[in-house]
C-alpha cells in the first residue's frame, strides 16, 4: 500500500492518502489539495509529492 502524509507536505493537516499506486495516490493528493487547501497540484508540485509518497 503507497501512503502519503498531508503533514509531509508541509500542511497542517491529519490527512493520509491510501492506494495500491502512485497514480492512484497523487491523482486522490489532487483532489484533496484543491477541495481542502485551495491548492491546485502543478507538474512540478506533483515531482515534490511523488517523493514523499512511501510504501506501508
Amino acid at each position: 500500500m503507497k501512503t502519503l502524509h498531508c503533514r509531509d507536505a508541509g500542511f497542517d493537516c491529519e490527512g493520509v492518502i491510501k492506494a495500491s499506486s502512485e497514480e492512484e495516490v497523487l491523482s486522490q493528493a489532487a483532489v484533496h489539495a484543491q477541495e481542502v487547501h485551495g491548492v491546485t497540484v502543478t507538474p512540478e508540485l506533483a515531482g515534490q509529492l511523488k517523493e514523499l509518497i512511501r510504501e506501508e
